[in-house]
């Protein structure tokens, strides 16, 4: 029974695996899926503050939003952009005017350009 032995103490080993896999997997999951839902609460919330600042939004709706993240932040801890999505604002670098200190990222020099330059 010694073969035996074996062959069943590497079972439980092959089977302890794949359970610290799974739930490895499924933290990252769960990680994945709390950046997302803060991501879109913070959109939300640009979204709400914009319309209040250009176009007669509510102060109540900014209100409501900010609440929507804090609680998402007490829940989750604080919104990073560790690693943002490469399909979203701000990928490839940071963002805001003159953000890179010098060239843009097509090589051209900083300064005050319009959408009509593009």
């Amino acid at each position: 029974m010694g073969l035996m032995d074996k062959v069943k103490a590497q079972a439980e080993q092959a089977i302890a695996k794949a359970q610290q896999g799974v739930s490895q997997g499924q933290a990252k999951i769960e990680e994945v899926q709390a950046k997302r839902q803060g991501d879109a609460l913070l959109r939300d919330l640009g979204a709400a503050y914009y319309a209040l600042q250009r176009s007669g939004g509510s102060a109540d709706a900014v209100e409501a939003a900010m609440k929507l993240v804090d609680e998402h932040v007490a829940a989750h801890g604080a919104i990073s952009d560790a690693a943002p999505d490469a399909s979203g604002p701000g990928a490839g670098g940071p963002a805001g005017p003159g953000a890179g200190g010098g060239a843009g990222a097509s090589g051209a020099p900083a300064g005050n350009f319009s959408i009509n330059d593009l």
